[in-house]
Protein backbone atom coordinates (compact mmCIF):
# COMPACT_ATOMS: atom_id res chain seq x y z
CA UNK A 1 0.00 0.00 0.00
CA UNK A 2 1.55 3.28 -1.38
CA UNK A 3 2.00 5.51 1.64
CA UNK A 4 3.55 9.00 2.01
CA UNK A 5 3.82 9.91 5.21
CA UNK A 6 1.07 12.71 5.50
CA UNK A 7 -1.30 10.68 8.04
CA UNK A 8 -2.46 8.64 4.96
CA UNK A 9 -3.72 10.88 3.20
CA UNK A 10 -3.34 9.80 0.18
CA UNK A 11 -2.90 6.06 -0.57
CA UNK A 12 -3.94 3.04 -2.59
CA UNK A 13 -7.53 3.56 -4.07
CA UNK A 14 -10.05 0.96 -2.96
CA UNK A 15 -10.79 0.39 -6.44
CA UNK A 16 -7.25 -0.65 -7.49
CA UNK A 17 -6.81 -2.63 -10.63
CA UNK A 18 -10.45 -2.57 -11.98
CA UNK A 19 -11.22 1.20 -12.05
CA UNK A 20 -7.76 1.70 -12.75
CA UNK A 21 -7.58 -0.64 -15.88
CA UNK A 22 -10.29 0.56 -17.83
CA UNK A 23 -10.55 4.36 -18.64
CA UNK A 24 -14.21 4.54 -18.44
CA UNK A 25 -16.97 5.17 -15.88
CA UNK A 26 -20.26 6.68 -15.50
CA UNK A 27 -21.73 10.04 -13.99
CA UNK A 28 -22.76 8.15 -10.70
CA UNK A 29 -22.36 4.41 -12.00
CA UNK A 30 -22.73 4.98 -15.43
CA UNK A 31 -20.62 2.29 -18.09
CA UNK A 32 -17.21 1.67 -18.75
CA UNK A 33 -14.97 1.64 -22.22
CA UNK A 34 -11.29 2.02 -22.78
CA UNK A 35 -8.20 1.39 -23.69
CA UNK A 36 -6.75 -1.79 -21.12
CA UNK A 37 -3.67 -0.11 -19.39
CA UNK A 38 -0.17 -1.66 -19.41
CA UNK A 39 -0.26 -5.57 -18.26
CA UNK A 40 2.99 -4.78 -16.35
CA UNK A 41 1.99 -2.18 -14.51
CA UNK A 42 1.68 -2.84 -10.50
CA UNK A 43 -1.40 -2.00 -9.40
CA UNK A 44 -0.66 -2.36 -5.97
CA UNK A 45 1.76 0.56 -5.84
CA UNK A 46 -0.97 3.07 -7.21
CA UNK A 47 -2.23 6.21 -5.50
CA UNK A 48 -4.86 8.32 -5.66
CA UNK A 49 -3.83 11.95 -4.98
CA UNK A 50 -6.29 14.97 -3.91
CA UNK A 51 -5.24 17.82 -6.82
CA UNK A 52 -6.09 21.57 -7.42
CA UNK A 53 -6.24 22.05 -11.39
CA UNK A 54 -3.08 24.04 -11.06
CA UNK A 55 -1.36 20.96 -9.59
CA UNK A 56 -2.58 19.23 -13.10
CA UNK A 57 -1.19 21.51 -15.58
CA UNK A 58 1.82 22.14 -13.80
CA UNK A 59 2.76 18.66 -13.49
CA UNK A 60 5.91 17.25 -14.79
CA UNK A 61 6.11 14.42 -17.58
CA UNK A 62 10.27 13.46 -18.08
CA UNK A 63 9.05 11.92 -21.01
CA UNK A 64 6.24 10.71 -23.07
CA UNK A 65 5.47 6.75 -21.39
CA UNK A 66 6.85 8.42 -18.32
CA UNK A 67 4.51 9.09 -15.03
CA UNK A 68 3.69 12.43 -14.49
CA UNK A 69 4.58 13.80 -11.17
CA UNK A 70 3.82 16.15 -8.83
CA UNK A 71 6.38 17.49 -6.14
CA UNK A 72 8.57 15.02 -7.26
CA UNK A 73 6.26 12.04 -6.44
CA UNK A 74 4.34 9.76 -9.27
CA UNK A 75 0.88 10.68 -9.85
CA UNK A 76 -0.94 7.61 -10.74
CA UNK A 77 -4.71 8.31 -9.88
CA UNK A 78 -6.08 11.51 -9.01
CA UNK A 79 -9.04 13.04 -7.58
CA UNK A 80 -10.12 17.02 -7.75
CA UNK A 81 -13.21 19.25 -7.40
CA UNK A 82 -14.08 22.06 -10.13
CA UNK A 83 -17.54 23.89 -11.47
CA UNK A 84 -18.38 23.18 -14.60
CA UNK A 85 -17.62 25.54 -17.27
CA UNK A 86 -19.29 23.45 -20.12
CA UNK A 87 -20.34 20.16 -21.31
CA UNK A 88 -20.43 18.59 -24.37
CA UNK A 89 -22.18 14.90 -25.39
CA UNK A 90 -20.38 12.97 -27.99
CA UNK A 91 -21.57 9.17 -29.42
CA UNK A 92 -18.77 7.84 -27.32
CA UNK A 93 -17.99 10.43 -24.78
CA UNK A 94 -19.13 13.36 -22.70
CA UNK A 95 -16.56 16.02 -22.10
CA UNK A 96 -16.57 18.80 -19.36
CA UNK A 97 -14.76 21.61 -18.87
CA UNK A 98 -14.14 22.37 -15.24
CA UNK A 99 -12.89 25.28 -13.15
CA UNK A 100 -11.93 25.43 -9.85
CA UNK A 101 -10.32 28.95 -9.52
CA UNK A 102 -7.17 27.89 -10.08
CA UNK A 103 -7.33 26.91 -13.63
CA UNK A 104 -9.17 25.30 -16.17
CA UNK A 105 -8.82 21.28 -17.64
CA UNK A 106 -11.08 19.15 -19.87
CA UNK A 107 -12.20 16.02 -18.29
CA UNK A 108 -13.39 13.04 -20.41
CA UNK A 109 -16.10 10.87 -19.26
CA UNK A 110 -16.66 7.16 -21.65
CA UNK A 111 -19.92 6.08 -22.39
CA UNK A 112 -21.44 3.07 -23.69
CA UNK A 113 -21.81 3.61 -27.62
CA UNK A 114 -24.84 0.85 -27.75
CA UNK A 115 -26.31 2.83 -25.01
CA UNK A 116 -28.35 6.68 -24.40
CA UNK A 117 -26.45 8.13 -21.86
CA UNK A 118 -29.46 10.55 -21.40
CA UNK A 119 -31.37 6.94 -20.31
CA UNK A 120 -28.39 6.01 -17.54
CA UNK A 121 -26.70 9.39 -16.56
CA UNK A 122 -28.51 11.59 -14.70
CA UNK A 123 -27.76 15.50 -16.49
CA UNK A 124 -24.96 17.53 -15.28
CA UNK A 125 -25.47 21.15 -15.75
CA UNK A 126 -23.68 24.30 -16.36
CA UNK A 127 -22.59 25.67 -13.00
CA UNK A 128 -22.27 22.84 -11.16
CA UNK A 129 -20.04 20.83 -8.73
CA UNK A 130 -18.22 17.16 -9.71
CA UNK A 131 -15.92 15.18 -7.65
CA UNK A 132 -13.67 13.69 -10.33
CA UNK A 133 -11.61 10.41 -10.20
CA UNK A 134 -9.06 9.27 -13.23
CA UNK A 135 -5.68 9.96 -14.64
CA UNK A 136 -3.89 12.73 -16.44
CA UNK A 137 -3.40 12.49 -20.05
CA UNK A 138 -1.35 14.37 -21.97
CA UNK A 139 -1.79 14.81 -26.17
CA UNK A 140 -0.42 16.80 -28.38
CA UNK A 141 1.25 18.70 -25.35
CA UNK A 142 -2.56 19.39 -24.27
CA UNK A 143 -3.55 18.13 -20.50
CA UNK A 144 -7.09 16.18 -20.15
CA UNK A 145 -8.41 14.03 -17.29
CA UNK A 146 -10.05 10.73 -18.39
CA UNK A 147 -12.63 9.79 -15.68
CA UNK A 148 -13.31 6.49 -14.63
CA UNK A 149 -15.61 7.71 -11.23
CA UNK A 150 -17.59 11.01 -11.64
CA UNK A 151 -20.30 12.09 -9.14
CA UNK A 152 -21.96 15.07 -8.26
CA UNK A 153 -21.03 17.23 -5.21
CA UNK A 154 -24.38 17.79 -2.72
CA UNK A 155 -22.47 19.04 0.09
CA UNK A 156 -20.88 22.48 -0.58
CA UNK A 157 -18.01 21.38 2.61
CA UNK A 158 -16.46 19.27 0.32
CA UNK A 159 -15.22 21.66 -2.00
CA UNK A 160 -13.44 23.63 1.01
CA UNK A 161 -12.40 20.57 2.84
CA UNK A 162 -10.88 18.88 -0.79
CA UNK A 163 -8.94 22.33 -1.38
CA UNK A 164 -7.53 21.85 1.99
CA UNK A 165 -6.37 18.89 1.84
CA UNK A 166 -4.39 18.93 -1.57
CA UNK A 167 -2.96 22.10 -0.10
CA UNK A 168 -1.75 20.61 3.40
CA UNK A 169 -0.04 17.42 0.81
CA UNK A 170 1.31 19.84 -1.08
CA UNK A 171 3.06 21.36 1.90
CA UNK A 172 4.03 18.09 3.54
CA UNK A 173 6.29 17.21 0.19
CA UNK A 174 7.89 20.69 -0.39
CA UNK A 175 8.35 21.60 3.45
CA UNK A 176 8.33 18.85 5.45
CA UNK A 177 6.28 17.50 8.44
CA UNK A 178 4.10 20.33 10.27
CA UNK A 179 6.49 20.34 13.15
CA UNK A 180 9.43 21.79 11.21
CA UNK A 181 7.52 24.66 9.38
CA UNK A 182 6.85 27.87 11.74
CA UNK A 183 7.04 30.87 9.19
CA UNK A 184 3.73 32.22 9.89
CA UNK A 185 1.69 34.55 7.64
CA UNK A 186 -1.02 33.89 4.69
CA UNK A 187 0.23 33.86 1.03
CA UNK A 188 -0.64 32.51 -1.78
CA UNK A 189 0.67 29.06 -2.66
CA UNK A 190 2.48 28.54 -5.77
CA UNK A 191 2.36 25.07 -5.96
CA UNK A 192 -1.63 24.58 -5.92
CA UNK A 193 -2.69 27.94 -6.17
CA UNK A 194 -4.35 28.32 -2.69
CA UNK A 195 -4.17 30.86 -0.22
CA UNK A 196 -1.96 29.24 2.79
CA UNK A 197 -1.51 30.10 6.46
CA UNK A 198 1.60 28.72 7.16
CA UNK A 199 1.75 25.12 7.25
CA UNK A 200 -1.89 24.46 8.54
CA UNK A 201 -2.85 24.91 4.28
CA UNK A 202 -5.47 27.03 5.26
CA UNK A 203 -7.22 27.77 2.18
CA UNK A 204 -9.01 30.51 3.53
CA UNK A 205 -9.42 34.67 2.20
CA UNK A 206 -8.02 35.88 5.65
CA UNK A 207 -7.67 39.84 4.51
CA UNK A 208 -4.10 40.94 3.51
CA UNK A 209 -2.09 44.06 4.56
CA UNK A 210 -3.45 45.71 1.78
CA UNK A 211 -7.07 44.65 2.80
CA UNK A 212 -6.84 46.22 6.58
CA UNK A 213 -6.33 49.90 4.30
CA UNK A 214 -10.28 49.50 3.11
CA UNK A 215 -12.86 51.43 5.28
CA UNK A 216 -13.71 50.88 8.89
CA UNK A 217 -17.37 51.08 8.16
CA UNK A 218 -16.66 47.75 5.74
CA UNK A 219 -17.72 44.61 6.99
CA UNK A 220 -15.31 41.56 7.67
CA UNK A 221 -16.78 39.97 4.77
CA UNK A 222 -16.41 42.51 2.29
CA UNK A 223 -12.40 42.66 3.95
CA UNK A 224 -12.26 39.35 3.57
CA UNK A 225 -13.06 38.74 0.02
CA UNK A 226 -11.32 41.87 -1.15
CA UNK A 227 -8.49 40.13 -0.07
CA UNK A 228 -9.17 36.59 -1.61
CA UNK A 229 -9.48 39.28 -5.07
CA UNK A 230 -6.07 40.93 -4.75
CA UNK A 231 -4.31 37.65 -3.36
CA UNK A 232 -5.48 34.48 -5.13
CA UNK A 233 -4.22 33.32 -8.38
CA UNK A 234 -6.79 34.64 -11.69
CA UNK A 235 -7.04 35.38 -14.98
CA UNK A 236 -7.41 38.57 -16.06
CA UNK A 237 -11.22 38.22 -15.92
CA UNK A 238 -11.01 37.83 -12.01
CA UNK A 239 -12.60 35.53 -10.14
CA UNK A 240 -16.43 34.51 -10.04
CA UNK A 241 -18.86 34.55 -7.48
CA UNK A 242 -18.88 30.49 -7.31
CA UNK A 243 -15.06 30.70 -6.70
CA UNK A 244 -14.77 32.98 -4.05
CA UNK A 245 -17.39 30.77 -2.21
CA UNK A 246 -15.61 27.64 -2.25
CA UNK A 247 -12.05 29.41 -1.29
CA UNK A 248 -13.56 30.93 1.37
CA UNK A 249 -16.21 28.64 2.63
CA UNK A 250 -18.51 31.57 2.57
CA UNK A 251 -22.32 31.06 1.23
CA UNK A 252 -22.87 32.28 -2.66
CA UNK A 253 -25.24 35.11 -0.98
CA UNK A 254 -22.71 36.32 1.79
CA UNK A 255 -20.30 36.54 -1.23
CA UNK A 256 -23.13 38.68 -3.50
CA UNK A 257 -23.58 41.34 0.01
CA UNK A 258 -19.94 41.54 0.35
CA UNK A 259 -19.86 42.34 -3.67
CA UNK A 260 -22.35 45.04 -3.51
CA UNK A 261 -20.46 46.54 -0.87
CA UNK A 262 -16.96 46.57 -2.47
CA UNK A 263 -18.74 47.79 -5.84
CA UNK A 264 -20.57 50.61 -4.06
CA UNK A 265 -17.02 51.64 -2.86
CA UNK A 266 -15.75 51.26 -6.23
CA UNK A 267 -12.76 48.97 -5.09
CA UNK A 268 -14.09 45.88 -7.38
CA UNK A 269 -15.83 45.60 -11.13
CA UNK A 270 -17.82 43.16 -12.86
CA UNK A 271 -15.54 41.62 -15.93
CA UNK A 272 -17.34 39.34 -18.63
CA UNK A 273 -21.10 39.18 -16.33
CA UNK A 274 -22.63 40.90 -13.18
CA UNK A 275 -21.02 37.89 -11.08
CA UNK A 276 -17.35 37.77 -12.48
CA UNK A 277 -15.25 40.62 -10.62
CA UNK A 278 -11.76 41.75 -10.32
CA UNK A 279 -10.24 44.39 -8.09
CA UNK A 280 -10.28 47.81 -9.64
CA UNK A 281 -6.39 49.06 -10.20
CA UNK A 282 -5.60 52.74 -9.34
Amino acid sequence: MANYGYQGAYSTTNYGAQAGAQEGGGFMSGSQQGSQENSSKTYGQESLRPVTIKQIIDAQQPHPEAEFKIDGSDLTQISFIGQINSVTKRATNILYKLDDGTGLIEVMQWVNSDVDPDTVQPTAKEGEYLRIFGRLRSFNNKRSVTAHMIRPITDFNEVSYHLLEATAIHLYFVRGPPDSINDGGVKADPGTGMFVDSYDGAANGAMGASAKKLPAKMSAGAKTVFGLLQSAPQSNEGLHVHSIAAQLSMTSNDVFKAGDELLGEGLIYTTVDDETWAVLEY
